[in-house]
């Protein structure tokens, strides 16, 4: 099997923002309790924050991370989780059937995000919530004193704002499972109203219209249509969220599920581009809203009852297998990540590199016990999945510049069409005179050659490849076994029209270029 990409300088696709590198936390299980936040324990800081959990997220270099929600977003009043911890009330969460503390809130996020070294992203709640509720939220975190919200800010202990850039109106809500699911049209007037009040607290702020969630939902796209006639001028980014499952279509289809989401993501782009069209106003028309996927993983739904994805149309309330409804952060959606759910991951992150031109924002969601790719006990143990690696290695070498190839090469049959056997993103950074290219190879029985020819640089060597791969695709890292999986580092091929890609593996090759 062999496939050859064609690369040159000069096309470059576009350049990779910070901030697709970036996660998601949620008042979830034990995403935040348990997760972040765990108070009086050995293993946590004065704060009640995990210390090995800020050392893992430091080590992905995270650029935004999403919060408070997610589903829990469109039932929760913010001004629950500040001032006394002793004062706050407990409440009902009814997204996930669980009982909410409020220990933990607006304050405690932006001071646990500063100190991992990430940008917060917040999400009001538009959903039960209103529009001068989400104006408040920005007017307590981003003014500086001298009205009410901004001086009970300093009253509770934080005298500078915390000049939070990234909001996002709300969250899927064209669901019916969301709490306050409205039509696209209401969704779109009432988004308008709070974006303009959000915008009058401080107008340097970014703001994410929530667009189409899923594909199987009837308003799929016409969603996304419908509030961006209203909202185009108002916003920055248009949401989207993507899970992959593996639900019985076959491992190959599995692992080729990167399609899919390119698929999703075009499809996004081209309302972008049908709604840009429409816009009359010469301000407007040159305007580009950026694609904010704020929600994107592998999720096999192992505690959810639940089929496949379909199901979710129509669905108001989640059936969960791991806990009785009413109690405190149950521990709850804690998937069990495999090799094939990494590699998986791998393709995906490829296929967010090959769309940087538009995607500005991805979030991984989520980012701790919750279908996450870091897990802590009550124990005080930390445990990285197999979905951590891939996710790791991207940050940290998916940077810079995503040039642009032309491929040919073999090919295998697949639900989403005659895919390549290899599919492939390189990145150029300029600074460090590096490349990195991140490959796929879906054969599932046979090792694949990667033919890269690169013009416009005098010279490229390789010096690494890092591959992910393994005999038993089912393979999973335990506490017990916490480096069952985890990517080799060997010596590649002199020669880059010839590196070798083993079977069912996901590989990084760094090579060093004379521009």
């Amino acid at each position: 099997m062999k496939s050859v990409y064609n690369y040159d300088k000069l096309f470059e696709l576009g350049n990779v923002d910070p901030k697709v590198w970036s996660s998601f936390t949620e008042h979830l299980g034990r995403s935040i309790y348990g997760g972040i936040y765990d108070p009086d324990k050995p293993f946590s800081d004065e704060n009640g924050f995990r210390k090995d959990v800020k050392k893992a997220v430091k080590d992905l270099n995270l650029g935004v991370i999403r919060y408070p929600g997610g589903n829990f977003v469109s039932n929760y009043n913010w001004k629950d989780g500040i001032g006394s911890k002793d004062n706050r009330p407990k409440t009902m969460d009814f997204a996930w059937s669980s009982v909410e503390p409020n220990t933990f809130g607006i304050d405690d996020f932006c001071q646990w995000a500063e100190e991992v070294g990430v940008k917060p992203m917040i999400a009001v709640n538009l959903g039960t919530g209103d529009i001068r509720s989400a104006a408040e939220l920005v007017e307590y975190c981003n003014h500086d004193h001298g009205t009410y919200w901004s001086d009970l800010r300093i009253k509770n202990g934080h005298r500078k704002p915390y000049n939070i850039k990234y909001w996002c109106l709300g969250n899927e809500m064209e669901g019916d499972w969301q709490a306050g699911h409205m039509s696209a049209a209401d969704y779109a007037k009432k988004a308008r109203e709070a974006a303009k009040m959000m915008k009058w607290v401080d107008k340097s702020i970014s703001l994410v219209a929530c667009g189409s969630s899923y594909e199987m939902l009837p308003t799929y796209l016409k969603w996304d249509e419908t509030i961006m006639k209203d909202l185009y001028p108002y916003v920055d980014y248009i949401s989207t969220h993507n899970y992959n499952m593996n639900s019985g279509q076959g491992t190959l289809n599995f692992l080729s599920s990167w399609k899919q989401l390119d698929n999703h993501i075009q499809n996004t782009k081209n309302v972008l581009a049908y709604s840009k069209s429409l816009q009359k106003d010469p301000k407007y028309q040159n305007k580009d809203i950026k694609i904010c996927l704020d929600e994107w993983n592998v999720w096999n739904m192992q505690d959810i009852k639940i089929n496949n994805l379909d199901d979710l149309n129509g669905m108001t309330t989640f059936e969960l297998t791991d806990a009785k409804k009413w109690e405190e952060h149950p521990a709850i959606l804690q998937e069990k990540y495999s090799l094939l759910d990494a590699l998986t991951v791998g393709g995906l992150g490829i296929t967010i590199l090959n769309n940087v031109d538009q995607v500005e924002i991805a979030c991984l969601a989520q980012l701790l016990n919750v279908i996450s790719p870091i897990t802590t006990d009550e124990d005080g143990h930390l445990l990285k999945q197999t979905i951590y690696y891939p996710f790791e290695l991207l940050s940290k070498y998916g940077r810079g510049t995503v040039l642009s190839p032309r491929v040919s090469g073999d090919t295998q049959a697949t639900d989403y069409g005659d895919l390549p056997v290899v599919t492939s993103a390189t990145v150029y950074d300029k600074e460090k005179k590096q490349l990195h290219i991140f490959a796929l190879n879906t054969d599932l029985n046979n090792d694949a050659k990667l033919d890269l020819n690169f013009a416009g640089f005098s010279k490229v060597t390789p010096k690494e490849q890092i591959v992910f791969t393994g005999a038993d695709l089912k393979a999973t890292n335990t506490f017990e076994k916490p480096e069952n999986i985890v990517p080799k580092t060997t010596t590649p091929s002199q020669d880059v029209a010839n590196l070798s890609l083993p079977k069912a593996s996901w590989n990084v090759i760094n090579c060093d270029v004379d521009a």
